[in-house]
Formats: C-alpha cells, structure tokens, sequence
C-alpha cells in the first residue's frame, strides 16, 4: 500500500506566489507617475488591440500587468462595482480605496482556494487637486494592498525601472519630464518606438470624466 504525498500548507503557498512572480515577470513593465497636471500611466505594449491602461470611474484610472484575460475580467468587474455603487449612492462615494479593497478581497481568495493563482499584478489611482492628493494602490497576486506615493512600477525588471524614476524623477515634475523620465526608466538602451507606448492620463482639471488616452503625435510632442 503506497502512502499518500503530503505538501505542506507553507509549500503550497510558496510554491504559488513562484509561479505567480514568474508570469508577472515575464510581462512588460507598466509606470503610473503623479505629474503636476495629471497621473500619467505608462506601458510598454506593442498591441493596439488589448490595453493594459484603462478607465475605472471619473476620476479612477486602471493598470496591470501579466496576463491579459485575468486582469481584464478584474478591470470589468471594478468597473461594475463602480457604476453600482455610484448609481445606488453618489458619484462622491465612489473611491478608489473601495475599487482596491475589493480587488484585494478578490485576488486574495483565488490565490488560497484556487490550484492556480492569477498572474497579474494590478495598479489602481485617483487623482486629486494636487500631487499630494493622489492616491496610488498596487494591489499584488495574494491580494495584498500597497499604499504608494509618487509612483508605481509594476512587471518585467520592475526594481530597476523603480531605481531610475527614483534617481531621475520627482513627484508633481511637468507632463515632458514624467513622460521623459518614464520612457527612459522602460527603455533604458534603445530609442522607444513610439508605437509600442500606451499611455494616458488622469486630468486634474474639469468636471466629471478625466480619463484619456494620448495619441502618438501628442506623445511625441511631450518627448521632444
């Protein structure tokens, strides 16, 4: 009679968060940044078609990296929570610690009950009237929550992009020197294809929706 193959609880879990920074790993890196004029999201990302940026609520922009079918289950579900809270309420109670507190709850359920945890690591941001008011979060595989500020720097070499933001750049710099400084953090030995940048923006000015996305003339305008 065989004896059964036992795997410790500390294994299991080990083994999970593993695999889970290895597929986040593999992806590209994604930079969101407080400006003096806007939160600025950033990603290296040759596809036209499937978006690692996007929009949660008025004033809420999304990020993440990894794999795409998994965050964007989470983007739309957060964008849902949004529109339900902010019909049932008031636009004002929709706050982007409520977006992260849930994604956490999420994340951090399928990463203990699921045989496979997601591969994505999420960013989520609300701009406010002046840098110091935004609220950055980014939100990790086992649902843990991280309460930033200045910026975030998530997937691929995500330590040595985060070392030359934090030795090139600073919080509430202009539009030219956060776009310029994240482009040269994600690019750090070639000359960027201006095709392969997503980025967009979060206005700190204006009623209502201040999420957009920067085109590739604008984008080349900021950077030269």
């Amino acid at each position: 009679m065989s004896m059964p193959y036992y795997v410790s609880p500390e294994q299991i879990i080990a083994d999970k968060a593993e695999f889970a920074r290895k597929g986040i790993a593999r992806g590209r890196s994604v930079i969101v940044a407080s400006a003096s004029d806007a939160i600025y999201f950033v990603a290296d990302n040759p596809s036209r078609a499937l978006h690692k940026i996007g929009e949660i609520y008025d004033r809420i922009g999304f990020a993440a990296v990894g794999r795409y079918n998994e965050f964007e289950n989470l983007r739309v579900a957060g964008v849902r929570l949004a529109d339900t809270r902010g019909y049932s309420y008031d636009r004002a109670d929709v706050t982007v610690r409520t977006i992260a507190n849930a994604y956490a709850q999420t994340l951090g359920s399928i990463f203990i009950e699921a045989a496979k945890p997601f591969e994505v690591e999420i960013a989520v941001a609300q701009v406010g009237a002046t840098p110091d008011q935004d609220q950055l979060y980014r939100i990790s595989f086992d649902g843990s929550v991280h309460d930033q500020a200045g910026f975030i720097c998530m997937g691929g070499d995500s330590e040595t992009v985060g070392t030359h933001m934090e030795e090139n750049w600073k919080i509430g710099a202009s539009a030219q020197d956060t776009l310029q400084a994240a482009v040269n953090a994600l690019y750090p030995e070639a000359k960027p294809d201006i095709t392969s940048l997503e980025v967009a923006v979060l206005g700190r000015k204006g009623d209502g929706r201040r999420f957009s996305r920067c085109s590739a003339e604008l984008i080349t305008e900021l950077l030269s």
